[in-house]
């Protein structure tokens, strides 16, 4: 039975998040798109945490899980800036972040304002620039100009409400792209990535890979 969350004020609203105290680098847990800190991945490392007494932090971004917000308001930004605030607020210390699918994006995010405190990175299944090159490349030309137009879509997702895209996480999402520049993280790096992953083909986390200027990935 998972304790109730706490509470911080986030940019856009109340931000809900877990935090053990350990020894050692922090592990700081960034879930992806429309998941939430209570997912399999995020409370498997909770009861790791707690087995080797490791800090872990996990947070639920604005519009996600327990936190306040719409989700269609959501942006890269927005959700950015979500990460930023607990990780500086309630994180303490050298910290290993463990970014899934989009929180890999998130991730490259806050590694690349934060470098000083980055212990190493894990990503699964990473998911750097999906509203470009995983999203929008993928949308039809009527899908597109119902974006535009409307100012979102709908599409059907694994969860119990449909995948909302909207113009401006779209647009948005073209103000934090990573991998058309080398990306400067230069602590460790693992990536885990499935080969028959149907969300995110492993060629993007190669692309990401090879994008690293860390010499250990």
């Amino acid at each position: 039975m998972t304790n109730p969350p706490k509470f911080i004020n986030g940019p856009g609203g109340q931000l809900a998040y877990h935090h053990r105290i350990g020894e050692g680098p922090g592990v700081f847990w960034l879930g992806g798109f429309k998941s939430d800190m209570l997912g399999t991945k995020a409370s498997f490392l909770d009861q790791w945490a707690s087995n080797v007494n490791r800090p872990y932090t996990r947070f639920d971004y604005s519009g996600h899980g327990q936190s306040e917000g719409a989700f269609e308001d959501g942006t890269i930004s927005a959700w950015a800036e979500d990460a930023l605030m607990i990780f500086d607020t309630v994180a303490k210390g050298p910290q290993i972040l463990v970014g899934s699918s989009m929180g890999g994006w998130i991730a490259t995010l806050l590694a690349l304002r934060r470098p000083e405190t980055i212990a190493g990175v894990v990503f699964i299944a990473p998911a750097p620039d999906f509203t470009e090159s995983l999203m929008w490349e993928h949308l039809t030309t009527d899908e597109k100009e119902t974006v535009m137009r409307e100012g979102c879509l709908e599409q059907p997702s694994d969860y119990d409400e449909p995948y909302v895209i909207t113009k401006k996480l779209i647009e948005d999402g073209r103000n934090n792209l990573v991998l058309n520049a080398p990306i400067a993280i230069t602590a460790p790096v693992r990536i885990l990535q499935g080969m028959a992953d149907p969300d995110v083909p492993w060629r993007h986390a190669m692309k990401l890979a090879e994008r690293l200027v860390s010499e250990d990935v």
